[in-house]
C-alpha cells in the first residue's frame, strides 16, 4: 500500500447503520497529527506545561593564592633598651592584589594558647580595664602583616559600595605606605566587607583577643620586644616613658620601616597608629570569651576596642597587653587605623 495515498477508513456505526468518513492523513517521512514520542501540540486555550526552573550556578569557591615564606629579623630588648639579641625568624604568607602595583600580604598566625591580660600590681591610678588575667585558645588564622596603608585603603574605596561611601583620602598624614588613619570602625568594617566581596574571602577585624596573641606571638614580656620599647623599632612618643629613650617623631611613618618584627613577622604591633578591633568595650575581662572570638554581647557597642598605642602615645599604651576605647564613629582621629584578619585557611 503507498503511504502517500490518503486512506479512506470506514467507520460502520452499529448503532444507526450510518456510514461515516474518517480521513486520515499519513505521510511515508513518519509526520502525522500524532508521532510516537512526541509532544502534543497544546490546543487553544490550553494552559502548556511550566517548565522547571533553572537550578542556580554556586559561587565558585576563591582559589587559594599560594603560601610565600620570608624571613626577617627579630629583636630582643632589656630593660634599658639596649639590644640583647638578633635573631632570623621565618613565616609563611599569601598575597592579594588589590589592583597594579597594590597589594595586601596576609601573615600565617597559627593556633595556640596564651593568657591574655595585665599581670601585676596595678600601678597607681591605672584602670584595671586589662584584668583579670585569664588564659584563651586562639584558631589558626591570617592577619595583616601591616596596618592597611593608605594606596590600599585608595583602592578599595574605589570598589563598589557594600554599606557605606568611604572618602579616598581621608588621612591628616599623607604617604601611600603610611598607615590610613581617621578613619572609622564602621568604616574600617566596610572596607572589609568590600574586600570580602571582590575576593571571595570573608575578611573582618581581628577579634581583641586574636590581636593580643598575635601581638605577644609567645612572649610574656611587657612589649614583644622585652621590658622595653625603644624608637629605633617603634613610633611613639618616647617623653616621660620609663621604658624608652629617644626622641619623639610626632607623626606616623611608613609601615615596616624601621623593621621591629616580631616572631610572628608582624610589623608595627606596638606604636604608629592604635589598631582597631572589632569587640564592643567591656570594663575588664569578666565573663570574656576563651576560645579567641570577638566579645559583642553586653558591654558598650557604641565604643570599640583599639590597640597597640600610637605615635603620639607614650609606651604605656603600647604593650602587648594594654588595652583602650574609641567611640565606634569616631573618624577624625590621626592616631586610630587598623589591620585585617581572614579565618582559617585563606579559601574562606
Amino acid at each position: 500500500m503507498n503511504l502517500k495515498r490518503r486512506i479512506q477508513v470506514v467507520i460502520l456505526s452499529a448503532a444507526t447503520g450510518a456510514i461515516s468518513l474518517a480521513l486520515v492523513s499519513q505521510r511515508a517521512a513518519g509526520q502525522a497529527d500524532i508521532v510516537p514520542g512526541k509532544k502534543k501540540t497544546p490546543s487553544a486555550g490550553s494552559k502548556p506545561t511550566p517548565k522547571p526552573a533553572p537550578k542556580a550556578t554556586p559561587a565558585p569557591t576563591p582559589k587559594a593564592p599560594p603560601l610565600l615564606s620570608y624571613e626577617f629579623e627579630v629583636v630582643t630588648l632589656d630593660a634599658n633598651s639596649r639590644v640583647t639579641e638578633r635573631r632570623q625568624r621565618q613565616a609563611r604568607y599569601y598575597v592579594e592584589t588589590l589592583g597594579g602595583r597594590v597589594t595586601l600580604e596576609m601573615v600565617e598566625i597559627p593556633e595556640g594558647t596564651f593568657r591574655m591580660g595585665l599581670g601585676g600590681t596595678p600601678v597607681e591610678g591605672e584602670p584595671v580595664y586589662a584584668k583579670p588575667m585569664h588564659q584563651v585558645k586562639v584558631p589558626a588564622f591570617y592577619l595583616g602583616k601591616y596596618e592597611v596603608t593608605q594606596a590600599q585603603w585608595r583602592e578599595v574605596a574605589s570598589w563598589p559600595k557594600v554599606n557605606l561611601e568611604l572618602n579616598p583620602a581621608p588621612s591628616y598624614f599623607k604617604g601611600d605606605n603610611r598607615p590610613v588613619e581617621r578613619v572609622s570602625w564602621e568604616e574600617a568594617m566596610e572596607f572589609c566587607a568590600r574586600l570580602s566581596q571582590k575576593t571571595g574571602r570573608t575578611y573582618r577585624l581581628p577579634s581583641e583577643a586574636e590581636w593580643e596573641y598575635a601581638c605577644r606571638a609567645g612572649t610574656t614580656t611587657r612589649f614583644h620586644f622585652g621590658e622595653s620599647i625603644t624608637p629605633e623599632f617603634a613610633n611613639f612618643n618616647p617623653d616621660q616613658s620609663a621604658e624608652s629613650g629617644g626622641a619623639p617623631r610626632g607623626q606616623t611613618r611608613p609601615v615596616g620601616s624601621p623593621g621591629g618584627a616580631n616572631a610572628f613577622g608582624l610589623y608595627d604591633m606596638h606604636g604608629n597608629v592604635y589598631e582597631w578591633c572589632s569587640d564592643a568595650w567591656h570594663e575588664n575581662y569578666d565573663g570574656a570569651p576563651a576560645d579567641g572570638s570577638a566579645w559583642e554581647n553586653g558591654g558598650d557597642p557604641s565604643k570599640r576596642v583599639v590597640r597597640g598605642g600610637s605615635w603620639r602615645t607614650v609606651a604605656r599604651p603600647c604593650r602587648s597587653g594594654a588595652r583602650n576605647w574609641a567611640l565606634q564613629k569616631n573618624k577624625n582621629a590621626t592616631a586610630i587605623g587598623f589591620r585585617v584578619a581572614v579565618a582559617g585557611a585563606p579559601t574562606r
